[in-house]
């Protein structure tokens, strides 16, 4: 679903003088919003749209976020610098309603498992990796994280710097949550990007992926290494893969969700983000979710239907939910699992790689439509 009147601008990558461009283009939503203002008889309080740039990005893409009538679009097309323009579009969770732990036994064993059922792991699992959660906040507070949650960034208009969804808890907690998560030793930073009904903006999270870029850019990611999860998504946007492939680039590990729309992932971003671990979803009974995305965008499968993990509502809350969402943090976990157990830096091209030779081969039933047929399994050696 597109933002009315917003878009996404891309420049060419050649383009050094982004301070130059963007006086340039102010230049023009002023000329505009002035022939608006004579127009309206220098009226503005009466309903109008005003030209502006809103967010700059430097890290994750050369571009910026803007609103624009479609005068000053047109114009701004024609700019020599522009590559791409898109309209800003909403991204939502992917999670869905539904009650029991089973899925942390899944990853460590490679036969079906009852539920509940044992985790085995390692004792490092984690430690040193830092995980950047780009969703609706942490409740950084909850006893599951013992103290390795912290707030990053907020870029909801909320004025809340805490998780009003809980969305962002739950995946946080399979991830490093010391009962629930994968990787309990790994530390987690909330990245605010979507609001209290799970929804936010292509833009929104641009800048989310940007932060973690600045951070991890500027070694201020994990001393082992540096996770993105991203349980979250919307239609094809080739801004958003760019964004995303940005961060892989830069060294960081990414995460995504597949989706939930029982389709190809190859439509949807950034599930369709190069070198990106994009996550299907599988259930108790080893089948892929009835929900899952699917096809060759993906390159893993995790246990996503009724999981079990932290709830934002106090510090000792629980719930069960399922959703592509929660398969991912599964794997984020994985990632940051691997990362502390490598006794050298992993590329993210080299972790995918591992986690793909490492997953149970051929346990998933209704799995077709090119989907890599690979579950999830923790073990490194």
């Amino acid at each position: 679903m597109a933002v009315p009147h917003n878009y996404i601008v891309m420049l060419h990558p050649a383009v050094k003088n982004m301070d130059g461009h963007v006086a340039a283009v102010k230049k023009i939503t002023s000329k505009h919003n002035a022939a608006a203002q004579l127009m309206m008889g220098g009226d503005f309080a009466r309903p109008t749209i005003k030209n502006e740039i809103h967010t700059v990005w430097k890290n994750s893409i050369n571009g910026y976020a803007a609103t624009l009538t479609q005068e000053a679009l047109t114009e701004l097309r024609n700019l020599p610098e522009v590559k791409l323009v898109e309209e800003d579009g909403i991204v939502t969770t992917n999670d869905q309603q539904n009650d029991a732990p089973w899925g942390l036994g899944r990853i460590s064993s490679r036969d079906r498992v009852a539920n509940p059922s044992t985790y085995f792991y390692d004792g490092v699992a984690g430690a040193g990796v830092k995980v950047f959660v780009i969703d609706t906040g942490i409740r950084i507070s909850h006893q599951d994280f013992g103290g390795r949650a912290s707030w990053g960034a907020n870029f909801v208009s909320d004025g809340q710097d805490s998780d009003q969804k809980g969305h962002g808890t739950h995946v946080a907690g399979t991830i490093a949550g010391r009962t629930y998560g994968v990787a309990k030793n790994a530390e987690v930073v909330a990245v605010k990007v979507l609001n209290a009904k799970g929804s936010g903006t292509n833009s929104g999270v641009i800048t989310g992926i940007n932060w973690v870029i600045q951070q991890h850019n500027s070694g201020n990611g994990g001393r082992k290494g540096t996770v993105i999860n991203m349980s979250l998504g919307g239609g094809k946007s080739d801004i958003v893969n760019s964004a995303t492939e940005a961060a892989v680039g830069a060294g960081v590990h990414v995460a995504v969700a597949a989706g939930n729309s029982a389709t190809d992932a190859c439509n949807k971003s950034p599930a369709s983000a190069k070198g990106v671990l994009s996550v299907a979803a599988s259930d108790v009974n080893d089948n892929l979710a009835d929900f899952s995305n699917y096809g060759s965008c993906t390159n893993v499968i995790a246990p996503g239907v009724d999981v079990l993990s932290a709830w934002f509502t106090s510090d000792t809350a629980t719930n069960t939910i399922s959703g592509t969402s929660m398969a991912t943090p599964g794997v984020a976990g994985v990632a940051a699992y691997f990362l502390s157990l490598s006794s050298t830096s992993m590329t993210p091209a080299a972790l995918i790689q591992k986690i793909q030779s490492s997953a149970t081969q051929g346990a998933i039933s209704n799995v077709s439509n090119g989907t890599p047929n690979l579950l999830l399994y923790n073990s490194f050696f």
